[in-house]
């Protein structure tokens, strides 16, 4: 962490920064099921965190495919309206509750909420908070938590890939699609990425062939280009693209699904697939991903997280940020990404997540200077 020890002991009583803001907050609603129109803001009082809870002030959260899909309804378990969308925060810890004693004000952290990421502050359980590093953009940073790490596992914890294997990514020039590629290429896979012609270039970017999904001849292609068959087919799509990928799957391959099945409906009939798959389909696997599913062991979760942060930390991966936009334009960001026009993730940053990139600005330019001024010498 990069603020108080965690181990320093809990304070008496809650305890905020010298820069906390004053009274109130601000958090953007979903008032009804429907489109990006349904978003608006409300102005909320700023309470200080109930016991073992930590005040997080919000640097930045992603825009994310279940944010939309939430506010639709169209996902197994939808929250109940009205709600604030929003699955995952970056931000610093601003004030904690009595009992506290992992984080102190200043830490930065990140957070896996599945809902209330829209927002200028939010209130966690100091168990689900993730340690930051102060270094990493938190632009980036946010990305990382939901995106990369559903791809991170269904890589290496579902699929277990290794250096050589080939793999097909359905859906490639999306948040996680673009977080595969960014990990295949960091594990040294061969890999194709499915994705309309207009995102080639970002699949080609991570070294992966693009293959147009709208091809007649698209399952001719694949083959052609994977003859024996994909050691993995990572699909967040769902629907027919799974029977695709089964069969270019080659023997003992295995393709994990981590689409939204869009209801209960379609949970219990993806389950029921699995089950048929599982047992008909000698030589191959499918395997059903979800976050929630990790939840009764949380300690993978933080293990991969650690090595992601690291990762970003030393350049060695690098998300694609298709844009940013505040945190008031919270509509026009879930519209953007409705649109299908987006390739990579796309970020809301509040305004203490503004202050925070212009500070960092100064610093950089100032340390140019220095640099400048120090070769002159």
């Amino acid at each position: 962490m990069t603020g108080s020890a965690a181990g320093s002991g809990a304070p008496p009583a809650s305890t905020a920064s010298s820069t906390a803001p004053a009274t109130t907050l601000t958090v953007i609603v979903a008032d009804r099921r429907g489109g990006p129109e349904t978003l608006h803001a409300e102005i909320r009082p700023l309470r200080a965190p109930r016991e073992k809870r930590v005040r997080v002030r919000v640097l930045a959260a992603p825009v994310c495919l279940p944010d939309v899909q939430s506010r639709y309804g169209r996902t197994p378990f939808p929250p109940r309206m009205p709600f604030t969308p929003g699955y995952a925060v970056v931000g610093d810890v601003d004030a904690v509750g009595r009992g506290v004693t992992r984080v102190g004000p200043g830490d930065r952290v990140a957070a896996l909420t599945g809902t209330g990421g829209y927002a200028d502050a939010i209130e966690l359980h100091e168990r689900a908070l993730i340690p930051v590093p102060a270094t990493v953009e938190p632009t980036e940073a946010a990305v990382i938590v939901l995106n990369y790490l559903v791809a991170y596992q269904t890589l290496h914890r579902v699929a277990r890939v290794a250096a050589g294997d080939s793999i097909l990514v359905v859906g490639a020039s999306g948040g996680i699609g673009t977080a595969l590629l960014d990990l295949g290429r960091y594990a040294g896979l061969r890999m194709v990425g499915l994705a309309s012609p207009r995102k080639h270039v970002v699949v080609e970017h991570f070294g992966a062939a693009p293959v147009d999904y709208h091809r007649p001849d698209l399952r001719d292609r694949l083959h052609w280009l994977e003859p024996n068959g994909f050691h993995a087919v990572l699909d967040g799509v769902g629907g027919t693209s799974i029977d695709l990928g089964l069969a270019l799957l080659r023997r003992n391959g295995i393709l994990v699904s981590y689409a939204n099945p869009g209801s209960f409906r379609g949970l219990v009939a993806l389950l029921a697939k699995l089950v048929v798959v599982n047992l008909l389909s000698k030589g191959k696997a499918l395997k059903v991903y979800g976050t929630t599913a990790t939840f009764a062991n949380r300690r993978p979760l933080f293990d991969d997280w650690a090595t992601l942060f690291d990762l970003l930390a030393r350049g060695a991966i690098h998300p694609v940020i298709h844009d940013v936009f505040a945190l008031s334009d919270a509509a026009e960001a879930n519209a953007m990404l409705e649109a299908g026009v987006v390739s990579g993730n796309l970020v809301l940053r509040t305004p203490y997540g503004e202050k925070e990139r212009r500070q960092r600005e100064r610093e950089h330019d100032a340390s140019q200077v220095k640099a400048r001024e120090g070769s002159v010498r």
